[in-house]
């Protein structure tokens, strides 16, 4: 072993016996980690709650544009207090994503004195990547999804003809609009965190690029069984969320890649 190797070494053994605290300063501090956590979501909650309705108007855009161009009037029903609890339900949901910058800080200021140096630097560009990832999840479902699931609803309206008098009509509750939203908003986000969650394995040693090329074959199939259950009976979204997974997981090769190559180079540097 190198003496700059026994060095870093003897560095790290430093550190982290330097950053050992006893377990009631380790309760006393998560203690106040999760009170900060919890106040930043209650004030992000307060500033959703206040432009609740705006951030509604903006999330019914896909349904208002799909129904005006299929020739109907945009229409939203919903049940006595039905609206100021969907109202809630958002500010809590904004509350939670508005708060996630401060919350993410908190876990990881309270698990840092636990790692390395070089581990802190590690865990920062997979905090960094979260709430990107998700962000582009959700921009997938507004921009791409929704048109096209609220496109197939519209379409199975049924308008009375000469075989029947029945008129089926779409009838839109604000509750279970902003339910389906968010059901596809949480599964899309949580969907494009593959890379982050491959690479976290790879960097544990439960998987290697080697196997996930092997099994890349299985993980298409899945990945398209998997989009078919998320999306409606429509080939174009199913094909647009499988190819985007897929893109996910050739990027998920990628990094965890570059992760073992790094542990392989930090392997070499001790024994030299």
């Amino acid at each position: 072993m190198s003496e700059v190797a026994k060095k870093e070494e003897s560095s790290d053994e430093d550190e982290l016996q330097s950053s050992s605290a006893p377990l009631l300063d380790h309760l006393t501090e998560l203690r106040s980690r999760i009170i900060v956590s919890l106040v930043a979501i209650a004030a992000g909650f307060a500033v959703c709650f206040a432009f609740s309705i705006p951030i509604y108007e903006f999330l019914v855009v896909p349904f208002e544009r799909a129904v005006v161009a299929a020739g109907v009037e945009p229409k939203l029903y919903f049940a006595p207090l039905e609206f100021f609890f969907t109202r809630v339900r958002l500010a809590v949901l904004g509350g939670i994503v508005l708060a996630f910058p401060v919350v993410a800080y908190q876990v990881y200021m309270f698990v840092s004195p636990g790692l390395y140096k070089r581990e802190r630097k590690a865990a920062l560009p997979f905090i960094a990547a979260m709430p990107v990832l998700f962000t582009a999840g959700a921009a997938l479902v507004y921009f791409v999804m929704m048109p096209f699931v609220m496109r197939f609803a519209v379409g199975m309206e049924q308008r009375p003809s000469e075989a029947s008098g029945v008129t089926i009509e779409l009838l839109t509750r604000v509750g279970d609009y902003l339910s389906l939203l968010t059901t596809l908003i949480m599964a899309f986000g949580f969907a494009f965190q593959l890379p982050v969650f491959l690479t976290l394995l790879a960097r544990a040693g439960l998987v290697t690029a080697a196997f996930l090329k092997k099994h890349r074959k299985v993980a298409i199939v899945l990945i398209f069984i998997v989009a078919a259950f998320l999306t409606p009976p429509d080939p174009f979204s199913q094909l647009v969320l499988g190819l985007s997974i897929i893109a996910l997981y050739e990027l998920s090769v990628f990094c965890v890649r570059l992760a073992e190559q790094k542990a392989k180079e930090a392997q070499e540097e001790v024994a030299a």
